[in-house]
């Protein structure tokens, strides 16, 4: 649902203004400590961060796809670790039950979501499927009124804090790839799930991933998600939104990575004047600001094209990969602008140059997004 005018600007100020007073000051505690602390995490409920995109019958917000990503450009100008805290909860987490969930299942589950007391995960990836996402291998054998899952899922973001996990296993070990996966809404507290210890990131401190273990988990079978076999389909749907609201994170991290090189190329001085005198960093800046204006026109017209009803696969995909790829190209040229400076940790430069390597790699390899944007311009013959 699209808001109003005056309520997407008034809630656009107040998330920038949480972002810039109360996120921005505590980067480098947080980490240093890897975690989010507990009173910013009650803050973001409390602004109904969790629920950005869940029904207003729900509790939620219910924000378009353009609201979404406008929020989003926003979120990104501080560390991603804490838009990661709420993240699953807006996406992946919750939006397969928003698609396909029944009436029992949304209104079980979707307004802990929306108030962030509950937190979901969207387990998919396995050791031996990533990119090749149909290719799961954890089984889910029916048994009479319950299917048993057995299996390991690795990287799943917001593992150790989610009470709810949207799954993908097979159902039919006959039928090869997609048709034979289903979904399914499988709670935290099920006999035989246990959760791996997060693991040791390149970047993202604060934001964990963890192994996600079943164990002959005997999950009902009122909890699955959409038809028998129509797992994947749902993981399609789920991601074109959320390669979106990626693409929005990206951007609004380039924005900041751009304003504090501007920042400091103004005040850092070299042969007798500020080093934004000189045309190669004018270069670098021109470079980035160019980019970063490309990709937010590119994001803000595929979010149109999803909320007039638009199937927008290639879109969403074109998005997610020049946003990411374009952010880890602001971010080595900031390391650049900042010298030394951009290279030890007192400025944060060298944080964020860490922070965006991720982007390229979840939701979608940029060469799985390539391949989609090919596929999909070849089905529309250019």
């Amino acid at each position: 649902m699209a808001l109003d005018a005056e309520t997407r600007d008034q809630l656009i100020d107040t998330v920038r203004r949480f972002v810039a007073e109360r996120l921005r000051p505590i980067e480098a505690q947080v980490a240093e400590n890897d975690a989010v602390p507990d009173d910013v995490l009650a803050d973001m409920r409390a602004l109904g961060l969790y629920g950005l995109t869940i029904p207003e019958e729900y509790g939620g917000l219910d924000l378009s796809m353009e609201d979404e990503c406008l929020v989003g450009f926003e979120l990104g100008r501080t560390s991603p670790a804490f838009r990661s805290a709420f993240g699953t909860n807006v996406g992946i987490g919750s939006q397969g039950l928003v698609m396909f969930g029944t009436p029992e299942q949304k209104q079980r589950w979707l307004p802990g979501i929306a108030s962030g007391e509950l937190v979901t995960s969207f387990a998919l990836t396995e050791p031996e499927a990533g990119s090749d996402s149909a290719s799961v291998q954890t089984r889910a054998t029916r048994d009479g009124d319950v299917y048993v899952l057995n299996g390991a899922k690795r990287y799943i973001t917001n593992a150790n804090k989610a009470g709810l996990f949207t799954v993908m296993a097979r159902t039919n070990p006959d039928v090869r790839g997609g048709g034979g996966v289903s979904a399914f809404l499988v709670p935290r507290d099920l006999p035989g799930l246990s959760i791996g210890k997060p693991e040791k990131k390149m970047g993202q401190q604060g934001a964990h991933i963890c192994d996600v273990i079943f164990d002959n988990v005997r999950v009902p079978v009122e909890n699955r998600l959409g038809g028998e076999g129509e797992g994947f389909k749902v993981a399609m749907q789920v991601l074109d939104r959320g390669r979106l609201h990626i693409s929005s994170v990206c951007i609004g991290v380039a924005e900041r990575l751009i304003a504090d090189c501007v920042a400091y190329a103004s005040e850092r001085k070299q042969f007798g004047q500020p080093i934004a005198s000189f045309q190669l960093i004018q270069g670098m800046i021109a470079d980035s600001k160019t980019e970063a204006m490309a990709a937010r026109a590119l994001t803000l017209e595929s979010a149109r094209k999803r909320d007039a009803g638009e199937t927008v696969t290639l879109e969403a995909a074109a998005s997610k990969y020049y946003a990411s790829e374009m952010v880890g190209r602001v971010a080595d040229r900031a390391v650049q602008i900042f010298g030394g400076a951009g290279y030890v940790a007192d400025y944060g430069i060298e944080r964020l140059y860490r922070d965006v390597r991720i982007f390229r790699i979840y939701e979608g390899t940029s060469q799985i997004q390539q391949v989609v944007i090919a596929r999909e311009t070849m089905k529309r013959g250019g």
